[in-house]
C-alpha cells in the first residue's frame, strides 16, 4: 500500500466522468425497455444515447489516465476504461446487427462494471493534496 496521498482533481474528474457513463447506461437501459414497451420512438433515441455513452467512455479513459498520473492514483482503472469502450464498442455493433441474444444481457454487464467503477470512484477518500 502506497503512503502518497492521491491529488483530488483528477479524482474529481474521474468521478464525473464514471457519474456521467452511469447515468447515460441507466438512460440506455429506460430507453431500450420504452422500445420494448411499445414506445418505437425510444430506439431512436436509444442509438442517439449509445454513441454518446461510448464518447463518454472515452473520457472516462482519459480521466483514468489522469488520475494515474499527475493524480498519484492507482493504475487498474485505465485498462478497466479502456475495455468497457470495446466492450460498448462491441455492444453497438451487436445492437445493428439485431443480435439481441447476446445484446440484452451485455448490456446488463457493461452496467454492472460501470456501477463497480462508480462505487469505487465515490468511496476511494479525496483526501489529497491539491
Amino acid at each position: 500500500m502506497s503512503t502518497t496521498k492521491t491529488r483530488r482533481w483528477p479524482r474529481w474528474l474521474f468521478r464525473a466522468a464514471v457519474t456521467a457513463e452511469a447515468v447515460l447506461a441507466f438512460a440506455q437501459a429506460v430507453l431500450a425497455g420504452g422500445f420494448l414497451a411499445g414506445h418505437y420512438d425510444f430506439l431512436a433515441m436509444h442509438k442517439e444515447n449509445a454513441t454518446r455513452t461510448g464518447i463518454t467512455a472515452v473520457v472516462l479513459g482519459l480521466c483514468a489516465v489522469l488520475l494515474w498520473r499527475p493524480g498519484r492514483g492507482p493504475w487498474w482503472p485505465i485498462p478497466v476504461s479502456i475495455g468497457l469502450f470495446g466492450v460498448e464498442a462491441g455492444q453497438i455493433v451487436l445492437g445493428y446487427s439485431r443480435i439481441l441474444a447476446v445484446h440484452i444481457p451485455l448490456g446488463v454487464l457493461i452496467i454492472a462494471g460501470i456501477l463497480f467503477l462508480l462505487v469505487w470512484a465515490w468511496r476511494k477518500p479525496a483526501e489529497a493534496t491539491s
